[in-house]
Formats: C-alpha cells, sequence, structure tokens
C-alpha cells in the first residue's frame, strides 16, 4: 500500500490546533485541499516526498486560519480608495488633506471621506453644513462617521441630493433640521445619507447592498472594475490570515460578481453573503432568501443567511434602549423592526431553515431580537439554528440567560468598545451612562454563561486587520476602577476570530481546528504568538495563508 505523500508540509512551528484533544503540534502536513497530518515534527517528517514544499516556521504560529464573522467585502475594498480621515481634526488639517484629495480627482461628482470624527471640529462641536463649506464649499463632499451610521454633508451636497430643505425618512434615519428650517448637515443612518451617496460617479454601486438594492444598470466595464475592487479586498483579507468571510450586507448583485471571481479561478476566501430584509421589504421576500441559498451553494460562495438591523448606533442615538439614554431623557430610540413584523420575519426565516443575524446595539434592540428568536422557536421548534446578535454593545442583565436558552451565538467586534482601539470614549459613553458600563459589551458575562462567541472586525467601521483587534481585546479596561473589564485571554479572543467564527458559519466540521481530514485552511504567522509581548501583538502580520491547501497569501 502506498502511503500519500504531503504536498506541503510546515515544521518547525507552535501549532495551535484548536482542538481540545490535541491542542499544540510541532508541523502540519498537507496533501491537496486538506490536512493530512498533524503532530510531532518527526512524524510528519515520514510524509515527505520528493516534490513536498517543505517550510520552517522558524517557531512562528501556525494555527487555523482565521474567519473574519463581520465584515462589509465591497464597502471596504472600495473605501481604502477614498480620502481616510481617521485621526484629523479641526478645520486647516481638514483642508488640507481634502483639497490635496479633491485634486487629484477632478471628474468625481461626489468626494467621500470615511472614518469621520464625531468630534471632528472639537469635543462636543457638532458638525455644520456651514463648517464643512469652510473646507470646501465648490464640489459635493460626504464626510461618513467611523461607524457608518452618522454622515455629513455640505452644502452643495445637500442641495444636489435634494435634502437641504428636508425629507421625510424611514423610522430610525433622520436629516438633522437646524433652527432655520434648513439641514444643518449631519445625517443619521443609510437612508439619510444614501441621496448623497447615489450623486457618486459611480451612481453609489458599492453601497447598494447595504439596503440590499440591485443597481439599474452596469456596463460591462463597471462591472470588471467592480471584480476588480473585490479581488482587492480578497486578497488584502488574505494578507491578515483571513480564509472565510460572513459579508454582513447583500444583493444578488454581489453574489453573482463573486460566483464569476469563483469561476475564473481566483476566490481566495470563502465568502457568505446574507440576503438582506430591509423594513421595506415583505415577509414574503424571505422566498428570494430561499432562492439565493438554493443557487449559491458552492464549497467557497454561499447564501444561507438573513440580515437585518433593529437599530442604528449609540453615538447618534439611534440604538434602541430599554431605558432612556443617560444625556437625552425622554429618548430610548426606536426600533428598525415593529414586535409583530420582527417576529413573522424570524418564524417564516426559521422555518425556511435560514440563519437570522440582526445588527443590535442598545439593550432595547438585542432584547427585541431575542424576543423574535423565542416566537421562532416556539412557532417551529427548537432546533440548531444558531442564530446570531450582532454587536451586543449594551446587554440588559435580565436577558443574558436567553442567549443560552435560544442557542444564539454573539457576534462581537473587540476593536468596538471606546478606548479598546481607534473608537475615542466620547460622546459615547456618556451617552450610556455609568450604571449601564458594566454590561457594555459583556464578553466575560456571555463566555462565563457558554454563549458562543465570534469575533471580527465590522471592516470598515474598524480596521480589518486581526491582531489588532486581539490586542485590543487582551488589553481592553474597564471605563471606572471596579467595574468588569471583559478582557480576553490570547487563546480565547484566537478562538473567537477562528473556531468560533466556523461555529457561527455553521463550518466546524469544515475548518477553524487543524485536525486529520479538516480542509487545509489555515495561517503562518511572522512571530510566536504566545511568546510575544502584549504590547507587540498588534505588529504580528500573517507570513503564509492557505486556503484549501492552496498559498493565498505570502509575505
Amino acid at each position: 500500500m502506498t502511503m500519500t505523500k504531503a504536498d506541503i508540509v510546515i515544521e518547525n512551528a507552535r501549532v495551535l490546533t484548536m482542538d481540545p484533544d490535541a491542542p499544540h503540534a510541532e508541523a502540519v502536513a498537507i496533501a491537496g485541499e486538506r490536512i493530512l497530518a498533524v503532530g510531532a515534527r518527526d512524524a510528519v517528517d515520514t510524509l515527505k516526498g520528493p516534490d513536498t514544499r517543505v517550510i520552517d516556521a522558524g517557531g512562528a504560529t501556525v494555527m487555523p486560519g482565521m474567519v473574519e464573522a463581520h465584515l462589509h467585502l465591497f464597502a471596504g475594498a472600495f473605501g481604502m480608495r477614498l480620502l481616510q480621515l481617521d485621526g484629523v481634526r479641526g478645520l486647516p488639517a481638514l483642508r488640507e488633506k481634502l483639497r490635496g484629495y479633491a485634486d487629484a480627482n477632478p471628474d468625481e461628482a461626489l468626494l467621500i471621506c470615511k472614518a469621520v470624527d464625531y468630534n471632528l471640529f472639537g469635543d462636543g462641536v457638532q458638525t455644520t453644513r456651514q463648517m464643512l463649506d469652510e473646507v470646501l464649499a465648490e464640489r459635493p463632499v460626504l464626510y461618513v462617521a467611523g461607524d457608518h451610521h452618522t454622515a455629513w454633508a455640505n452644502t452643495i451636497a445637500l442641495e444636489k441630493a435634494g435634502l437641504l430643505h428636508g425629507r421625510e425618512m424611514p423610522t430610525g434615519n433622520e436629516v438633522v433640521m437646524a433652527q432655520d428650517g434648513t439641514a444643518a448637515g449631519e445625517l443619521r443612518e443609510h437612508a439619510a445619507y444614501d441621496p448623497v451617496m447615489a450623486l457618486r460617479s459611480s451612481g453609489g454601486r458599492e453601497g447598494l447592498g447595504l439596503a440590499g438594492i440591485e443597481p439599474d444598470h452596469v456596463t460591462p466595464e463597471q462591472r470588471e472594475e467592480d471584480i476588480a475592487v473585490l479581488k482587492e479586498g480578497l486578497e488584502y483579507c488574505a494578507s491578515f490570515g483571513f480564509t472565510a468571510l460572513h459579508n454582513m450586507d447583500g444583493n444578488r448583485y454581489q453574489l453573482d460578481l463573486l460566483r464569476e471571481i469563483e469561476a475564473r479561478g481566483e476566490l481566495i476566501c470563502r465568502v457568505e453573503v446574507p440576503f438582506h430584509l430591509t423594513p421595506e421589504k415583505p415577509v414574503e421576500a424571505l422566498s428570494e432568501a430561499s432562492a439565493l441559498a438554493e443557487e449559491f451553494d458552492s464549497d467557497k460562495l454561499s447564501a444561507r443567511r438573513v440580515k437585518m438591523f433593529m437599530d442604528g448606533v449609540i453615538d447618534s442615538a439611534t440604538a434602541v434602549m430599554v431605558e432612556d439614554y443617560a444625556d437625552r431623557p425622554g429618548w430610548r430610540g426606536e426600533p428598525l423592526h415593529d414586535e409583530a413584523r420582527f417576529a413573522a420575519a424570524c418564524i417564516e426565516a426559521d422555518r425556511r431553515g435560514l440563519q437570522i443575524s440582526v445588527h443590535a446595539i442598545g439593550d432595547g434592540a438585542v432584547r427585541r431580537v431575542l424576543d423574535g428568536y423565542e416566537a421562532a422557536q416556539k412557532a417551529n421548534g427548537k432546533r440548531d439554528s444558531r442564530h446570531r446578535i450582532e454587536h451586543v454593545e449594551v446587554l440588559h442583565p435580565d436577558d443574558l440567560p436567553r442567549f443560552t436558552e435560544l442557542g444564539v451565538v454573539a457576534s462581537m467586534q473587540p476593536p468596538h468598545p471606546p478606548g479598546a482601539m481607534d473608537f475615542p470614549p466620547e460622546p459615547w459613553v456618556s451617552r450610556v451612562g455609568e450604571a449601564r458600563w458594566p454590561w457594555a459589551f459583556p464578553v466575560q458575562y456571555l463566555r462565563d454563561a457558554g454563549v458562543p462567541l465570534a469575533f471580527a472586525s465590522d471592516w470598515p467601521v474598524s480596521d480589518v486587520n486581526p491582531m489588532r483587534g486581539v490586542k485590543a481585546a487582551i488589553t481592553r479596561r474597564p471605563w471606572k476602577e471596579g467595574h468588569p473589564g471583559h478582557a480576553s485571554t490570547l487563546m480565547e479572543t484566537l478562538h473567537g476570530y477562528g473556531a468560533g467564527g466556523a461555529f457561527a458559519g455553521f463550518d466546524e466540521g469544515r475548518f477553524g481546528m487543524l485536525k486529520e481530514g479538516m480542509l487545509a485552511d489555515l495561517v503562518m504567522m511572522d512571530r510566536d504568538l504566545e511568546a510575544a509581548p502584549v504590547e507587540t501583538l498588534d505588529q504580528a502580520r500573517a507570513a503564509l495563508t492557505l486556503c484549501g491547501g492552496t498559498v493565498t497569501w505570502e509575505g
């Protein structure tokens, strides 16, 4: 009997298998798209053949490929081409940045700035269109907050978009008005700033998935440009060690583009795209979700999930809270789906066997989502549904046990707690109020309760670099002495970015663990993560990424 020889052997490694039966190893052998063996170096050495590629890890960490369990691929990739304003504040700095960008893009109909600070012109100063006119007045400009839930526009942009004198908006969206009866410049949530985004030369195709809308007309040249954008995003993700991506916005257009990339043999990450059930779509539209799930079901591309939004964000006071905002008595936010409609949607999606994931920031939104999941379970019976709640920035203590009772996955983002990575404490911490701080981003409470956790970035809301997220999770500190810090250990965090994401996507039998017979989705880092000082973890990078045994990144 001829022994199968390895195509690739990675040796001299610190292998973190995420297999509880054998958590550490020294070498990994790969044959085709699967793992042939994981174990001691001497044992794996016998699987080498004359054509085996042998890689010396030099004592660096080798672990399962990372799963980006919450990102916006098209928007993130396209955003890399736009003006980034992270860390930029004040009129002189803004003017210098924007005028250079405007000169470099003379024919663009709308200039878009990303990662804009809520305190752009100073702490507690509300950004207005008049302030933005001082930066650049003669061309339309849209300034998008880091969380992508608020944007600001200058006067000419508001005029061209037909928003200068306001417009009625769906629940949870708002064109903020000034005392003179004209738009102040602040646009809360996507329906409010999409009319400005549509001014872009592209027509705003890159953001249509956020509303689940299909583009009206795309030329072959534009289609190829969009494929190029997605490929840039895939390559960027692979460069950090990601092998699987859970997209959080979706339309058929994105799926068609990704299928074309797959047909060309260039889909280097596994991608899952949801059907987006917006408040405007009837529950009956879930038949489209089932059709997409059936049509897109390959090894690397799937569409078996429904995405919804229940609220906005705390910074703009569009998140839904159980009790009043600490800095705005009488205001708790408005849910984007009413209780009966949301329950009906959950029951129907669950009946169809679809997984549900819902953006819920405030504790009131989390509660309404749990209510919907409970209604689905009562109507359809208990099953391994793994319905998800995305973000869980604030949780009411009474709702913690319901996660395990209902089998809900918590999809958390270590970069999001204010002060943990890039987001400033204000206005978030003041809006939530000290009484709710212990239950903000309650990772440890959820973990202690046995709730499955998946970690991610929410790119482009946060930097997609997972090792920055790893450091943020480990070094997280409370805002007040004596409060829980909700920090994670290195192994807990790496589990959240790998095995946790695989479980959240029903893929734990395929990847997320380095074990014989599993798909060879793995990453070799540029150092031993266990030995590295915590303060240097954000500098770690992938040296080699493999998806299905194929090298997708080599640094």
